[in-house]
């Protein structure tokens, strides 16, 4: 259930209804409003929800009727924003995430950087553990190519992203970056979505590749359960019959979602389509559709990229991009950070 303080509601009626619900079996979560106070309720086995309805300073009690608590709209009707120093996703600002797939060497790594903060990325996308469909393919550096990407990041001012695999990884990768990626094959990893709800760093959520809208909402609801509510989801494309693209990304799961759900969205065009002439058309669509991000792979020779070189644009393209979606954003309220650099015209 949710219970909806009312606007004047002091402190002490708060954690009275608290410390009811508490006593009845739930378990509690509270997010504070501008305006009031809302405590979100799962799981409790005993009492009457009326016993808290009368309760002082209590507005309304609502049934929250979604599989889905945490992340449904009923228990927080304001949009989550999620800050990453000075960088504010779920905002007025399409945050744009870019990078290599994967970390290959120092030099790879810093000019991927320095040509995604040219063109006004924020945060930098980058992996260092890889799950590959065969086990001959690349897996990554490991921790070296997390030094590598930190590194990177720092130079140029940006924040981190990388994927986490496996809870044995959790510690090492949380050392370095700034936001962990649940990757689409870890999605319904239930034991390690429930370690990361203990983590006190953002976490992104990529949909599964046969995964519903449902299903990955719920994979999201395990960290947000575990009391991390810093958590945003990334539609990459599902698998269907089609078999010219990579994956069938799924634009229309951006409104869907953000109905149903108070969390962030961001696109992964890159998985979402696997042709690096496809990214930037559907990252248009994207950010048109009302996207809170796009996370791009970008690679200085994508044509001799040890992964993923055939959906990963070159950094012209890229400069391209960013600045066609400067035309867009604003169209539907929306902004994209113009660097000095990239109106200065470095890089093209």
């Amino acid at each position: 259930m949710v219970v909806v303080m009312q606007e004047r509601a002091t402190g002490e009626q708060v954690e009275r209804v608290i410390a009811q619900l508490v006593e009845m079996g739930f378990d509690v979560h509270r997010s504070t409003g501008a305006l009031r106070t809302v405590i979100g309720a799962v799981g409790g086995k005993t009492g009457d929800p009326r016993l808290v309805e009368v309760l002082d300073g209590v507005q309304e009690v609502l049934r929250i009727t979604e599989p889905y608590k945490l992340a449904s709209r009923t228990f927080r009707p304001e949009n989550t924003v999620i800050t990453v120093g000075d960088v504010r996703i779920g905002g007025d600002e399409v945050i744009v995430m870019a990078g290599p797939c994967s970390a290959e060497t120092e030099e790879q790594v810093d000019a991927s950087a320095a040509a995604v903060k040219r063109a006004g990325a924020k945060i930098f996308r980058g992996g260092a553990y890889k799950p590959r469909s065969s086990p001959y393919s690349f897996q990554g550096l490991g921790e070296p190519g997390l030094r590598l990407l930190r590194s990177a990041a720092d130079r140029h001012n940006l924040k981190l992203i990388s994927e986490v695999m496996d809870i044995s990884q959790i510690e090492t990768i949380e050392q370095y970056t700034d936001i962990l990626q649940v990757g689409a094959r870890n999605m319904q990893n239930f034991t390690l979505l429930r370690e990361l709800g203990k983590s006190r760093k953002p976490v992104m959520v990529k949909r599964g590749i046969s995964a519903t809208i449902e299903e990955w909402l719920l994979s999201a609801e395990y960290i947000l359960a575990g009391g991390n509510m810093n958590v945003m989801l990334c539609e990459r494309g599902i698998r269907t019959f089609e078999s010219y693209t990579r994956n069938t990304l799924d634009i229309s799961a951006i409104p869907v979602v953000q109905q149903l759900s108070h969390l962030p969205v961001i696109v992964d065009p890159s998985h979402g389509t696997g042709r690096r002439d496809k990214v930037a058309p559907m990252a248009r669509a994207a950010v048109a559709a009302g996207a809170d991000g796009l996370i791009i792979e970008v690679h200085c020779d994508p044509d001799h990229a040890m992964s993923d070189g055939a959906q990963s644009l070159f950094p012209s393209q890229f400069d391209r991009l960013m600045a066609e979606l400067r035309t867009i954003a604003p169209a539907i309220g929306r902004g994209i950070c113009v660097e000095p650099a990239a109106r200065r015209g470095w890089g093209r």
